[in-house]
């Protein structure tokens, strides 16, 4: 059986722009002021994509247990016809493994720790593992869609491969 070791690295939208959006207020971005004065508007401008085949778009709470390191990956997931947002909304770092749209090749994953003031939009169709979180439970507004056709697929690890996260 082959191990494949994910090593968690930065969150950033130079690693992470063929996943998805990074959310967050880096020096890099576009800063407005409105109303005012008293707002920034700090441009992300991630799209959210929840309209094929009749979806909505909806807001949702998740309240995730923590895991500890080395965690090992057996399953991911897709959404094929929306985008879906984790917003962090307690101060605790998440943890993101990713893999990229198409067909699924566990041997090119990647893992990334999410600051908790940084907020992460998947891409339709990217391969990610369910929301993941370090040191205690952490609560996660969702964009995501809404809909009578089925939007998300999930895929096994396969039998002969180990995958593991860890520092």
């Amino acid at each position: 059986m082959s191990t494949l070791l994910l090593k968690l690295r930065p969150l950033c939208q130079e690693t992470f722009y063929e996943f998805g959006d990074v959310i967050d207020d880096s020096e890099k971005r576009e800063i407005d002021e409105i109303n005012y004065g008293h707002t920034l508007k700090i441009r992300c401008d991630s799209i959210v994509d929840t309209h094929l085949q009749n979806g909505r778009t909806v807001i949702n709470l998740y309240k995730t247990r923590p895991i500890e390191l080395p965690f090992e990956v057996k399953k991911m997931e897709r959404h094929p016809i929306g985008t879906q947002a984790f917003i962090n909304i307690d101060d605790n770092p998440a943890i993101v493994i990713v893999g990229k749209r198409g067909e699924f090749d566990a041997t090119e994953l990647r893992a990334f720790l999410v600051r908790s003031d940084q907020a992460i939009n998947y891409h339709k169709g990217t391969w990610h593992h369910h929301n993941l979180c370090l040191d205690s439970s952490t609560r996660f507004i969702v964009v995501e869609r809404d809909g009578l056709e089925g939007n998300c697929e999930e895929i096994d690890i396969p039998k002969n491969m180990r995958v593991l996260v860890d520092f």
